[in-house]
């Protein structure tokens, strides 16, 4: 039985640029080859039992041999595997995907070829440089900087190319960046001609230097730019300046992390420039026992109320509640109460109506909203049954409350948040390196978790990050372990914690 190859390019960095059919490649592979020159998070959209295989390629630095490649390739498709080979910007583009796809067409290995888009194009995209321009240029040309060294001669033939096509886009060009100008210039390209050099683009790290072949290598050398980059020559480049729109987003030069297990609700930090780097410091998982759920979900008739704390509360209990054969039509009579607007938008996907939402989203709230319930009542609370499905660990405030005022309340464990299998190799790297600039955390478990994962350097590795977090208890974590929240909203709420990013990166800009 032979297995298949996709051979698939996932683009140049910006993670909406993997294309749908490359996504679904993605999803179905039972084994991953991957390179060095990819955005990380497409490797959030595998199939997590998949078997992971980094191929990176690195300049000066090789983990793999491109005949090494090749033999995997064959050997897991011979294995009958399904198998995803991933590669930056486009296969077959100077990306050796040609030469993979003859090995495998060699040993009559079945394939596919997803093309991607190409760093060729969509640098030059993101830094406001149109490669075609009715006014400016009709053709355009793709070259590497460097060729392979075992090839006897060039065959990029400079005297027709310098003057013969309109736009030039050079690949992999900075480390011979003197030796293309020179080629240029010495084969009638003007000198005057202008320039662009763009580095890590369509990244949050993207950084565009535009000059003229007599003073583009002074200003690479001055703005010490290195690989990966892609160089543009032609007069479209005089375009930038009026139609640059990544750059002048408001969130550019952002990545933030994300330590929860869904990035959700943080699309309008995409929206306006930023990456979302997703690292989940915790995994939402059912309870060890069902035991006192089930206890309560058979006397569920005996509440009189019961309160969803989270959208996992509702999500974990209806699942439990449907499979003991219960029907919604058990709940007459009940009371439902939701704490924030996102846990009665769950509820109210199974056609449940929600009775009572504290206008402050927390213990607190849920403590003022019944002793508003119980002032208003002769009788009060006293004798009241309140059925919380929860976390295996939260706080008591509110039920010691519950108490207090004379109701009775049970507690069952409807879910629990544990520490993933996460080694934080690449993260440890980028919190080093500054690429991160904004690290937010929802809850204490996702800080602590996080501090963990890191190790004895964490709360080095913090410094000079912005800490974002939501609610009171989350922000007592981070203080306790010696480091400062920079970004906390009043209400708590991922748009609310959107908008007071936005904000403090508003201010930052603007400093």
């Amino acid at each position: 039985m032979k297995g298949k190859v996709y051979i698939v390019g996932a683009g140049p960095g910006d993670i909406g640029l993997l294309t749908v059919k490359g996504l679904r490649c993605l999803q179905k592979a039972q084994v991953v080859i991957y390179d060095f020159h990819l955005n990380a998070q497409v490797l959030n959209y595998i199939n997590h039992d998949a078997e992971f295989i980094y191929a990176g390629k690195r300049s000066g630095h090789h983990t793999m041999t491109q005949e090494e490649i090749n033999e995997i390739l064959v050997q897991k498709a011979k294995e009958g595997k399904i198998i995803c080979r991933l590669k930056g910007g486009d296969p077959f583009i100077f990306g050796r995907g040609g030469e993979e796809a003859e090995v495998l067409a060699k040993h009559g290995i079945e394939f596919e070829v997803v093309p991607g888009v190409s760093s060729s194009v969509a640098a030059p995209a993101y830094a406001g440089i149109p490669l075609t321009h009715r006014l400016y240029s009709s053709s355009f040309a793709v070259i590497p900087g460097y060729e392979d060294t075992t090839k006897k001669e060039s065959s990029i033939d400079w005297s027709k190319l310098s003057t013969s096509v309109g736009t030039l886009v050079f690949l992999m060009a900075v480390k011979n960046i003197d030796m293309v100008i020179q080629k240029l210039i010495e084969n009638g390209r003007s000198p005057d001609t202008p320039v662009a050099v763009i580095r890590w683009g369509t990244r949050p790290d993207q950084s565009t230097i535009t000059g003229t072949l007599k003073t583009i290598v002074e200003l690479v050398k001055e703005k010490d730019i290195k690989p990966p980059a892609v160089m543009v020559v032609g007069d479209v480049v005089r375009l930038r300046e009026s139609l640059m729109w990544y750059e002048k987003k408001p969130m550019f030069g952002h990545r933030i992390l994300i330590t929860r297990e869904h990035s959700e609700g943080f699309e309008p930090l995409e929206e306006l420039g930023a990456e979302i780097i997703e690292f989940p410091t915790i995994e939402i998982v059912p309870p060890e026992s069902y035991h006192e759920l089930d206890k309560a979900i058979h006397n569920i008739e005996t509440y009189d109320c019961l309160i969803f704390t989270s959208r996992n509360g509702v999500k974990y209990f209806f699942e439990r509640f449907f499979e003991k054969e219960r029907d919604i039509r058990d709940l007459k009579g009940i009371k439902i109460c939701a704490v924030g607007s996102k846990t009665a938008k769950e509820i109210k996907k199974y056609g449940i109506k929600v009775d009572l939402i504290p206008s402050e989203f927390s213990s607190e709230g849920l403590i003022k909203l019944f002793e508003e319930v119980k002032d208003s009542k002769a009788q009060g609370l006293r004798g009241m049954r309140f059925l919380l499905p929860r976390a295996e660990k939260a706080r008591e405030i509110f039920p010691e409350k519950v108490r207090e005022l004379g109701s009775h309340i049970d507690l069952p464990v409807a879910y629990r948040s544990i520490k993933p299998e996460l080694h934080g190799k690449r993260l440890r790297r980028f919190l080093r390196e500054g690429r991160i600039s904004i690290v937010t955390f929802t809850s204490a478990a996702t800080f602590n978790n996080f501090m963990e994962i890191m190790g004895e350097k964490a709360n080095e590795l913090l410094q000079g990050v912005a800490i974002a977090v939501i609610g009171p208890v989350t922000a007592r974590a981070v203080e306790k372990a010696g480091l400062k929240v920079d970004i906390m909203p009043m209400e708590a709420t991922i748009e609310a914690l959107d908008e007071e990013i936005i904000n403090w990166a508003t201010k930052r800009r603007k400093e």
